[in-house]
């Protein structure tokens, strides 16, 4: 594991051999929630010593329809991801959407995540390589793992060398995305750590209901083979009840299937190591 990564975990108890954990709710939706999922998965990932990232949205840029929810207000989710993150020693982490919200989330979270439709954007790149923070980057749909290296040199010739990349699967036909594990070594012959999406990777878009749907049956399936194929880390988003969630519901793993799921792939990655 990169130096920089075992500093971020610091401050938590877990076995090196295992994937490190990022999950959270898709966006910040209300205190309650966040501190909910945060108090589970952590607890979670401590009893089988996995390194945990909480991660929420704190504003949604990227909605299908106008009339989505994009957030209870930037100021007001931002303290409270950083509340989230002191209260249970956790690194966190959010995605950001231009180049001046890099400096002000910054202020607030450890990792700054670069959406896939953005992940060429130089500016938004650089902007997020000069505070310093730990920089994600999500491979974009329309792209291959190898050219992703591009996104990459970016950030490090900025003076940032902190960067991971994010698999996130790619477009198929209109409303469906494939996952190519290809992209997995591809990725880290690039010598950043590689991360699968087991649930971004599983939606439907362009639904002409203006919602965006989701496979979260499949998300296991995802999980496992991401392992297998050597994924350094995981993204799962997850929910207390997803049909209820103000965003990505239909993609989450409900969060009480979090547990099962762990307790298999940390099983896994064991005999693959």
């Amino acid at each position: 594991m990169e130096k920089y990564l075992t500093d971020l975990f610091s401050k938590q108890s877990y076995d090196a051999g295992n994937f490190f954990l990022i999950a959270g709710p898709c966006v910040v939706e209300s205190e309650e929630v966040v501190l909910e999922v945060a108090d589970k998965v952590s607890s979670i990932c401590k009893r089988l010593g996995i390194p945990y990232i909480f991660k929420s949205s704190y504003r949604k840029a990227n909605r299908t329809s106008a009339g989505s929810f994009t957030g209870i207000g930037d100021e007001k989710a931002l303290q409270l991801l950083k509340k989230t993150g002191e209260q249970y020693g956790l690194p966190v982490t959010t995605d950001i959407h231009t180049a001046l919200e890099a400096a002000i989330a910054a202020g607030y979270v450890d990792i700054l995540q670069i959406p896939a439709f953005l992940c060429r954007q130089t500016d938004l790149l650089h902007a997020a390589a000069v505070t310093g923070k730990i920089v994600n980057v999500k491979k974009g749909q329309f792209l291959s793992g190898p050219s992703m290296k591009f996104a990459v040199e970016k950030i490090q010739q900025a003076g940032n060398p902190k960067v991971g990349l994010i698999e996130r699967g790619n477009t198929f036909g209109y409303q469906d995305l494939v996952v190519d594990y290809r992209n997995i070594t591809w990725m880290k012959e690039i010598n950043v750590p590689v991360i699968m999406d087991c649930t971004h990777s599983l939606q439907q878009p362009n639904q002409t209901s203006g919602v965006t749907g989701g496979n979260p049956q499949l998300i296991e399936t995802i999980a496992k083979a991401a392992i297998a194929t050597g994924a350094d880390g995981l993204f799962i988003e997850t929910h207390p009840n997803p049909a209820v969630a103000k965003s990505d519901g239909a993609n989450m793993l409900k969060l009480e299937l979090l547990e099962p799921l762990l307790e298999k792939l940390v099983k896994l990655r064991s005999a693959v190591k």
